[in-house]
């Protein structure tokens, strides 16, 4: 399935987004995060603006930029970071689209890198998912979530909320309908865990 885009699912009125422009990301050393994402995810380092006083830098592909800071503060705070991490695929992570998930894990075993793999299976529809950290700790996805459909609740007759969540309370898009209020809910739970 090629990238879908879906152009309005209601007439609830948000903001006019385009797209993901960015991840920050807080590091110790702005070079060795540099080399990481230029060399195991393919992203090139780009200008930025000259009046910013701090240390940092910009890469960009893949239609996304990832802006790196510099934070000396994190050697200190974050010394456990040195140690191995277990790799948790439900822990916070960005995810990236490949097309070959066996190549991708061969080329960090090449480059000597720890990860995790998992498979979700929907519907006899699987994806192959790889998780590991950068040089910071933050978890990096790999996957070919393209194998799974964009489906809208609406459409799925089995849908049933979880018991704890709560769908059906009104929100701050309460003059949306219900669909709208699922996924309006669904984006706000994947922002907050999307934060580092």
């Amino acid at each position: 399935m090629s990238f879908m885009e879906i152009e309005e699912v209601s007439n609830c009125e948000g903001l006019h987004l385009l797209s993901l422009n960015h991840v920050s990301l807080l590091c110790r050393s702005v070079w060795a995060s540099v080399r990481f994402y230029e060399e195991v995810l393919g992203f090139v380092l780009i200008k930025r603006p000259s009046s910013f006083n701090f240390n940092g830098a910009w890469l960009y592909n893949y239609g996304i930029g990832i802006h790196l800071i510099e934070n000396p503060a994190l050697i200190d705070e974050y010394d456990t970071i040195n140690e191995l991490r277990p790799i948790n695929p439900k822990d916070n992570h960005i995810s990236f689209q490949c097309t070959d998930v066996g190549l991708v894990k061969r080329r960090l075993q090449e480059m000597g890198m720890r990860y995790v793999t998992a498979v979700v299976e929907d519907e006899g529809i699987k994806v192959d998912q790889v998780f590991f950290h950068d040089p910071d700790g933050y978890m990096v996805e790999l996957c070919n979530c393209e194998n799974i459909p964009i489906v809208p609740l609406a459409s799925c007759p089995s849908f049933k909320p979880r018991s704890g969540t709560s769908f059906k309370k009104p929100g701050p898009f309460a003059k949306c309908g219900f669909m709208e209020n699922v996924m309006m809910e669904s984006l706000s739970m994947d922002m907050l865990n999307f934060s580092f």
